[in-house]
């Protein structure tokens, strides 16, 4: 298929105009989500719109709020919503977190974001891409203020980050009362002992923890694992 086009069960993905592509971490991460009943739910970052439709088609009460910093991407999300049985539930904003923080108005229930997360590493010379990739547009401080400002105070966040970043971003996130209440590590391959990354979920109170690891391959490449399948099998075809 197309590098432009990336096509799921019961959707596709036009991704000709964003910066970044439908990635492992965003289908990680839309699969690994289990929102309650008659959620209103934010996508930070949408990108593509790829997160925003998987947790649509998880149910016909979720509603979901898809922004993002990028017009070319904002505009390629509302086209793949559009395009799609779940463009009911789903509304793209072009707005910035921060901005949108600063409005008064609705609680959601859940936060998503796949984000922005290059630190202190080589930065490209495209623009969007950059904007895409590194968290100077929005720091994990931002982050964290902006979700205490639009949590519903028994609301849940998930976020996916590599190893390094999300021990990083635990501890700013606990230092201002959200607290990690299920852990997912995801290794690619079971000869890498690194964990590739974190799927993380905060609430306002300390909970119960629950903590898994999944392998997304078997020993050679393409092999996927019985979980990594069962996980993903509503959105990715071959499986």
């Amino acid at each position: 298929m197309p590098n432009d086009c990336f096509e799921f069960k019961k959707f596709k993905i036009k991704q000709d105009r964003c910066a970044m592509k439908v990635s492992t971490d965003a289908v990680l991460l839309g699969a690994w989500v289990n929102p309650i009943k008659n959620s209103h739910i934010l996508d930070v970052g949408t990108g593509t719109g790829v997160i925003a439709l998987m947790l649509a088609q998880k149910s016909p009460d979720f509603f979901v709020t898809a922004i993002d910093i990028d017009k070319e991407s904002t505009e390629q999300a509302k086209e793949n919503v559009d395009a799609s049985p779940f463009k009911d539930q789903v509304k793209v904003e072009h707005i910035s977190f921060q901005e949108l923080s600063q409005k008064q108005g609705l609680k959601y229930n859940l936060i998503v974001t796949n984000p922005p997360y290059f630190i202190d590493s080589l930065k490209s010379n495209d623009d969007t891409r950059k904007i895409a990739r590194h968290n100077d547009s929005l720091s994990f401080m931002d982050l964290i203020n902006g979700v205490k400002k639009l949590l519903d105070e028994k609301g849940k966040f998930c976020l996916i980050l590599p190893n390094n970043e999300a021990k990083l971003f635990r501890e700013m996130a606990q230092s201002k009362g959200l607290y990690l209440s299920k852990l997912m590590r995801v290794k690619t391959h079971p000869d890498k002992d690194i964990e590739k990354r974190h799927l993380m979920q905060f609430e306002f109170r300390e909970s119960e923890f629950s903590e898994s690891t999944l392998l997304i391959e078997e020993e050679t490449p393409r092999n996927y694992t019985r979980e990594y399948r069962e996980l993903t099998r509503e959105y990715y075809i071959s499986f």
